[in-house]
């Protein structure tokens, strides 16, 4: 057995050097744009995360969900200064082998964190806007009420996570070549971390399938509100707020369904024995899926001021009350008592902005169809708080 492995290691790593997979074109395309989604990327989750922990107060599940998730954006964006080197020194890894693979599981661990993260505050939504059959109040159980399940479950994920991408870093493959990072690589000796890319890819799935159906009975709960009681205050934004339901949903689908949908093909050519060509057409299919799927990252900001109408007007707020404050600073006693003054108003304004106001917060109480209906809920609460 121990004469078996070198010479399978040697006449891989022979292969990999007589089929190079990456495409010389794509490299500066890839470190240029991967630079242009760090930035914006990290400015507007570092705003996001800010908001979150400081200005938005309202202390609920979808918030504990949001946080995790700004974080897992952030430690995939982390990540994306290494593929700008790597690309940029010319397709060439000069940091060895153990920290590619800790760069590389750490990007796909976040994703798939962020991915599962989307799916629980999908399911949370559900269960609190359209409630679970049989349950007294119908809007689920009372520990969902709360933000305590969110924290475990996120202690959960995160434990979890980083329990399965340990073994995938300190796992030897036999198949590293001297130099490279992040390229194609037959994975016939490492059959192991093939498979649980494709559990990863099953994972996405099922999430996806969750998020379809949350969100699309959510949003049919709203259409018929606006329409079956057009005489409700809020009525004529129960529509608005749906269709703004399915943004989440489309930015969703754009940045994780062609990849997860190529995904399967990729996997199965690392298994298999295919020509050198087929190698490189998967290398640059990858590269530019995985792109997609790094965008969201950059989204996800976008998507939390654009959805929220309380995220928002407490983020245009507190860039205002910052810009006002460089350009006139308290400087005497009177100006001290006005940002006092400006203070108070402004932790006022950040405990109402988690009322009904916000894009996708409108549902008052009067949106029960029938007191003693199970499926109605007392109050239909943001889908992004």
């Amino acid at each position: 057995m121990s004469t078996v492995w070198p010479t399978e290691h040697f006449n891989h790593s022979s292969t990999n050097r007589s089929c190079p997979v990456e495409e010389e074109t794509l490299r500066l395309p890839l470190a240029v744009l991967y630079s242009l989604i760090f930035l914006f990327g990290l400015a507007g989750n570092l705003l996001a995360l800010w908001v979150f922990l400081f200005l938005h107060s309202r202390r609920n599940s979808v918030r504990v969900f949001l946080i995790n998730m700004t974080l897992a954006d952030l430690v995939l964006l982390a990540c994306l200064p290494f593929r700008v080197l790597y690309h940029a020194q010319g397709n060439v890894w000069s940091l060895g082998p153990h920290m590619c693979k800790a760069v590389g599981n750490l990007f796909y661990m976040n994703m798939y964190v962020s991915i599962t993260l989307m799916g629980l505050i999908s399911l949370d939504r559900y269960l609190k806007i359209i409630g679970v059959k049989g349950s007294q109040r119908g809007c689920g159980q009372r520990w969902l009420r709360g933000s305590r399940w969110s924290l475990v479950t996120c202690v959960l994920l995160w434990s979890g996570s980083l329990v399965m991408v340990v073994p995938m870093i300190a796992l030897v493959e036999r198949n590293e070549e001297t130099g490279k990072c992040f390229q194609y690589k037959q994975r016939k000796h490492a059959r192991g971390k093939a498979y649980f890319n494709l559990f990863l890819v099953a994972v996405f799935w099922l999430v996806f399938v969750v998020l379809l159906v949350s969100y699309g009975r959510i949003a049919r709960r709203l259409l018929h509100a606006s329409r079956d009681k057009p005489d409700l205050p809020n009525a004529t934004r129960y529509a608005r707020t749906a269709k703004k339901s399915f943004v989440v949903l489309l930015l969703f689908t754009i940045c994780f369904v062609p990849y997860h949908s190529f995904r399967g093909f990729y996997v199965w050519s690392q298994l298999r024995d295919v020509s050198c060509e087929t190698q490189r057409i998967m290398d640059l299919t990858n590269e530019v899926m995985l792109l997609f799927s790094a965008l969201n990252s950059c989204l996800d900001p976008v998507m939390y001021f654009m959805l929220s109408g309380s995220v928002r007007k407490a983020t245009i707020q507190a860039l205002s009350q910052f810009l006002s404050w460089q350009q006139e600073p308290a400087v005497t006693n009177s100006s001290t008592t006005e940002f006092r003054r400006t203070s108070v108003s402004h932790a006022s304004t950040a405990a109402v902005l988690t009322t009904s106001r916000g894009s996708l917060g409108l549902i008052t109480p009067n949106l029960r169809s029938k007191p003693d209906d199970p499926e109605s809920c007392h109050q239909i609460t943001p889908l992004t708080n």
